[in-house]
């Protein structure tokens, strides 16, 4: 039956799409397609979008929140992490060579049955509950019915009018950059669904190749409320939506494999106007930067449209990003409700979610990134700490475990936002990849502030605990690295570099005052270290602090030498 269907498509390829040929090629199928953007896409609409320049973009968007009012929404598909597909026992690899993990249900074939995997509902509710929806206890699947050429079976197993989970919300914190603020946005609803093939484009060849590993992959659409107005919330909405995944462990998350990605619906409407404008669903946003950066390019588009008296010229359709050219094209009209025809799935019972099911899977939920940004704020951090501590789950339980053997609050953070960060981003790692341990940051920490070692020092054993591992106290007993801390042995240092120096000495008696910072380095390298200052006597430590910092440390002690021997003339300055 499916190899009738193909040959019918073959010698026929206009009964199901007019602009596609497929044809049998070593074996495989492969789909050729005439430039559908090119068919789809007006001349006007070409003549238009090349006027757009950065700087007219930059005015219609200024202008848009004068006028006009835009309204975002966004589809988010999360790829969920299961073992196995959503309806069949293969598994699926990100990279893997082209339909090596394919079987007769997820490629469709005639009598083949699916059959649910639990997981899929496991990790749905656990989503639906971090998005404070609604759960229905009682919900189906249903038959999305649509054609495009790596959807095997010709429809897609959906759910339409009773979703898993509706009715929620999500709240997050602009970054500071951005103008800072708290937002919430609502969620209209999350549903399962099954994820279509992929089509493998070739640059230089006239035909699309189609692999099947994807398809049947277990998929959560997620969807918002119309409460977005502009690109930098709805990056950020799509940047929260990943970090929950991420912290329920029910997706990597990574839009670069496409196991996050967003369609993104855009329309304008004057201010004051009541109904929607004429949305417009762009796709191919493969980064939080351009879904912001296709947004203002939509908007401004729109805008223009409207100022010129043609918004009957906006029509619902499907547009694709280009990166390249940094503007949105023209795909394909957007398909209605009634295009879809969907309709229960016969092969597949209804799904009866159990109280205790739920409460069981309520009760593992972690602390989601909201609830962590909320304790840090408490703990006494800035809004950018916590931003930037929360955004990853894997630094916040690092962050977290340091705290919890007693490390200063702000001093781990400092740590953590500062030197170690830079390595792993110099490296390419994460923090879970260093052998670094929460603990020896602690200790580390306890170290400098007890006046052990230096923070110069400290930075030393940090990048040889990143990279080698070990222990802080080994490691300062194995380099003799003990800072001074007896103000005695620092004063014999400065009477043995004085009684070295007779000529600078004179210098510095008769008036040349930068000589201190002369003696200041002279003692350093005497001690091969930097003397700790809280071992002074107060009066001695406040006058450190009106020196240059790279000599701060001695300054008092050598001071109270140097006016042994007369002073100078200009020690009043001192």
């Amino acid at each position: 039956m499916a190899s009738i269907c193909f040959r019918v498509i073959r010698s026929h390829p206009f009964f199901l799409y007019p602009s596609a040929l497929f044809v049998r090629k070593n074996g495989a199928f492969f789909c050729t397609m005439e430039n559908v953007q090119a068919a789809t896409t007006t001349l006007k609409d070409q003549q238009l979008e090349r006027t757009f320049s950065h700087r007219t973009q930059t005015k219609l968007v200024e202008k848009t929140s004068q006028e006009y009012e835009t309204i975002v929404g966004i589809e988010t598909h999360v790829q969920l992490s299961t073992l196995t597909k959503a309806f069949c026992s293969c598994p699926y690899f990100y990279g893997s060579q082209p339909n090596t993990h394919v079987c007769p249900i997820c490629m469709g074939l005639p009598g083949a049955l699916p059959g649910l995997n639990s997981k899929v509902i496991e990790f749905a509710v656990k989503v639906g509950l971090a998005l404070n929806c609604s759960l229905s206890m009682n919900s189906k699947f249903d038959r999305k019915q649509y054609f495009y050429p790596d959807l095997p079976k010709g429809y897609q197993i959906s759910q339409f009018d009773v979703p898993i989970a509706s009715g929620g919300f999500i709240e997050l914190d602009l970054p500071i950059e951005y103008g800072g603020g708290h937002r919430k946005f609502g969620i209209t609803r999350v549903h399962m669904e099954e994820d279509a093939g992929k089509l493998l484009h070739s640059g230089t060849e006239s035909y699309s190749q189609v692999d099947l590993n994807r398809a049947g992959v277990p998929l959560l659409e997620i969807v918002s409320e119309p409460d977005i107005r502009s690109g930098v919330e709805a990056a950020e909405y799509a940047a929260e939506m990943q970090r929950l995944v991420r912290y329920l462990g029910v997706s990597n998350g990574n839009m670069q494999e496409g196991s996050l990605r967003c369609d993104v619906n855009v329309s304008v409407r004057p201010i004051g106007q009541s109904e929607f404008g004429t949305k417009v669903e762009i796709k191919n946003l493969n980064s939080f930067s351009a879904m912001n950066r296709a947004i203002d390019f939509e908007i401004s588009r729109q805008v223009d449209l409207h100022s010129q008296g043609q918004a009957d010229q906006i029509i619902q359709e499907t547009r694709l990003w280009e990166e390249g050219s940094q503007r949105t094209v023209s795909m394909r009209k957007k398909e209605g409700l009634s295009d879809y025809r969907y309709f229960p799935e016969p092969d597949l019972p209804e799904v009866i979610l159990c109280k205790e099911f739920v409460d069981n899977i309520s009760a593992s939920l972690p602390e989601l990134p909201e609830m962590k940004r909320r304790r840090y704020e408490k703990m006494g951090l800035s809004m950018q700490d916590v931003l930037f501590l929360a955004n990853d789950k894997n630094v916040a339980d690092f962050f977290d475990a340091a705290v919890g053997k007693s490390a200063d609050v702000k001093l781990a953070a400092n740590w953590i936002m500062g030197d170690i960060a830079a390595y792993l981003n110099n490296e390419k790692l994460s923090i879970n990849e260093i052998k670094l341990t929460p603990q020896e940051l602690a200790e580390l920490i306890s170290s400098i502030k007890g006046g052990t070692i230096s923070g110069k020092i400290g930075k030393e054993i940090l990048f040889e605990l990143i990279s080698k591992g070990g222990t802080v106290k080994a490691l300062i007993k194995e380099k003799d690295l003990v800072q001074i801390m007896d103000p005695a042995e620092i004063e014999k240092m400065v009477d043995k570099v004085l009684a070295e120096n007779p000529k600078q000495l004179q210098q510095y008696r008769g008036g040349k005052t930068k000589l201190q910072g002369y003696f200041a380095g002279q003692v350093m390298k005497e001690s091969k270290e930097s003397p700790c200052v809280s071992c002074l006597p107060y009066a001695r430590r406040v006058e450190l602090w009106d020196m240059v910092a790279s000599i701060a440390i001695i300054g008092s002690v050598l001071l109270n030498f140097l006016s042994k021997f007369g002073g100078c003339k200009s020690s009043s300055s001192l």
